[in-house]
């Protein structure tokens, strides 16, 4: 059976979050100067992946909040420079890099052809989206790179309440949706947070296993799981159409 709606994850799936974080960070440690635009660049951004992805898991677990997730990334880099930032300054400081970081919006080339080809494959589907996050923060996003039109709803975390991949918030898209689980499909590109957390709620999962995404190492139990529950796993969302009429895919991942 073919679905009738497919959701979609927003960061680094169609939006492309680690392209304008590499490019905000650097234009921001430039606009510092001194030691902060001398040193290594390809560790300072490395840093920088790595304290939004243990911040960031603090806010969505709920020990930090969205402005305090920001303000403790910013400390945390700043003290690896010797530098000590008050929360107030530590504010300013992300707000500062924020400014960048948003001038570096974009989507991935192959995010607006994918919803095309879709359309065309299933006549009649409709779009979604699941995203961990604060819903103005992403819906920000959304407008901003022209998806507002796109997608008939928009599941945040911040606004639910739970977070990829409770199985609760893949069923919630599905209900306002009116469609049973096994009629919907949800691509995202992480392999736990996103394609094996829709496939536990009884969607059909996909993994976009980009080559440019965040690394996130696979443990023996992701891959038994990822087999077990037949995961889809494309490299690039031109491979969606063709996973999903079964025309040559893989369905394990690497």
């Amino acid at each position: 059976m073919m679905p009738r709606v497919v959701l979609f994850d927003l960061d680094d799936t169609l939006f492309a979050h680690r392209g304008a974080v590499a490019a905000g960070i650097l234009l921001h440690l430039d606009r510092i100067g001194g030691e902060f635009a001398t040193g290594d660049r390809t560790a300072a951004t490395a840093l920088w992946d790595a304290l939004e992805e243990e911040h960031y898991h603090s806010y969505l677990a709920g020990t930090l909040d969205f402005a305090g997730q920001r303000r403790a990334r910013a400390q945390d880099f700043a003290a690896s420079f010797r530098v000590s930032l008050t929360d107030a300054e530590a504010d300013a400081w992300f707000d500062d890099y924020f400014l960048r970081y948003r001038a570096s919006w974009r989507l991935h080339d192959d995010a607006l052809p994918c919803l095309d080809a879709l359309v065309e494959l299933l006549p009649g589907v409709r779009f979604g989206l699941i995203t961990n996050g604060d819903p103005v923060f992403q819906g920000e996003k959304i407008w901003r790179v022209g998806l507002h039109d796109r997608f008939e709803h928009v599941v945040t975390s911040g606004a639910l309440g739970v977070a990829k991949p409770d199985v609760r918030i893949f069923e919630h898209a599905c209900a306002l949706f009116g469609v049973p689980v096994s009629e919907a499909v949800y691509v995202g590109d992480r392999l736990r947070t996103d394609a094996l957390g829709a496939a536990a709620a009884g969607l059909t999962g996909v993994w976009l296993d980009r080559a440019t995404a965040s690394a996130v190492p696979l443990t023996p139990a992701d891959k038994i799981d990822a087999a077990r529950l037949r995961i889809l796993r494309i490299e690039t969302l031109a491979e969606l159409t063709s996973a999903l009429s079964g025309q040559s895919v893989e369905t394990r991942p690497a």
